[in-house]
Formats: structure tokens, sequence, C-alpha cells
């Protein structure tokens, strides 16, 4: 009795903190009304809610294929939606994406969970009552200048890119030999 109530109480802290790596296990149900955050909230969710399944058990044979000579492999297809997962969670803060020297490396699970967290982040402050799209825009600083874009450029950059490559990382692990896991309805937003 003691062991579960230890484990309910660290994951009821995890869950306090917004960092639960289960978020998108299902798609969270969606807001009561239609406005310009909830539904760029909820494409964000699909997102997630893909992205979880498609890197759900994922090995390391998946992640080291890649279809061609030139093409990325499946960990360099994820570093690189996290890296657009980045750019999103921190236009949402209203924060300037800034280059800087390579971070460090990351593993899958690492590259998984913060890639999660991201969209998560993202979704709930889109969904929240203080959104307001036009206040989140895009914005790339380097040492010598700052450009900005208008929200719009989140949604078709960003966003449309990262759905894109998680239809890459299903694709591959396809090819490689393990389909994406069955029983969960993209429709539905559920694993049945």
């Amino acid at each position: 009795m003691k062991l579960l109530s230890s484990i309910f109480i660290i994951l009821l802290g995890l869950s306090a903190k917004g960092q639960n790596p289960s978020y998108f296990y299902q798609i969270p149900a969606y807001p009561e009304s239609y406005t310009a955050g909830t539904v760029a909230g909820r494409m964000v969710d699909g997102l997630g809610f893909r992205y979880y399944w498609a890197t759900e058990g994922l090995t390391e044979k998946d992640l080291a294929f890649k279809p061609g000579d030139s093409a990325r492999t499946s960990l360099e297809t994820l570093e690189h939606i996290l890296s657009l997962t980045q750019i999103l969670v921190h236009a949402v803060n209203q924060k300037p994406t800034v280059s800087q020297a390579p971070a460090p490396k990351m593993d899958f699970h690492q590259i998984r969970e913060k890639t999660l967290m991201n969209l998560e982040e993202a979704s709930k402050i889109l969904k929240s009552d203080r959104a307001v799209l036009d206040s989140f825009p895009m914005i790339f600083q380097n040492p010598t200048r700052t450009t900005e874009f208008p929200f719009w450029n989140l949604i078709n950059g960003p966003i449309a890119d990262a759905l894109w490559h998680v239809g890459q990382v299903v694709s591959f692990r396809r090819s490689s030999g393990n389909p994406f896991p069955s029983g969960v309805s993209v429709l539905q937003g559920v694993k049945r």
C-alpha cells in the first residue's frame, strides 16, 4: 500500500508540473468553444498524438533507419522535430529562438520526452484564455540580426513541417519492420 501511495504522489507531482510524457497517449478533450487559440491548440494536440504513437516502441534498428544515403535517419528526423517544437514553444512563450552553439546530444528517450513536453506546453498556452495569436510571433535571433514572422508562418512552417516529419517517422518504422502500433485512431484521438 505504501508503494502505491508513493507512486501516486510521484505521478501527481509530475502531472502538477505539467511534465507528463503520456499527455498525448490520447488527444485531450476538445475545448468547449472555437477560438483561434483553441483551434491552434487542437492542431498541436493532433501533432502530439501522432508523434506519441509514431515514436512509441521504436528500436535502435528503427532509429538508425534511413531510406537512402542522402536522407536523415529516423533519429536525426526526431532531432529535427524537437527543434521545430522548440521554435513553437518559444513563440507561444513570446521568446525568440536564439541561434547558438549546438545543444548537447540527447538520447532518443530524452528527445521524445522533451518534444512531448514542448507540445503539451504549447497546446495548453494556445488553449488558455490569454491566447491571442497576434501576440505569438515567431522570432529568430542571431548575433547580427533578428527576424520576426507572424503566427501564420508558425502554422505553415514548424507545425506543418513537424506533421510532415512525423509521417516520415511512421514510414521509416514500417520500412525497418516495425509498423505503427495497431488500434491507434488518429480520427478519434484514442488507442483502442
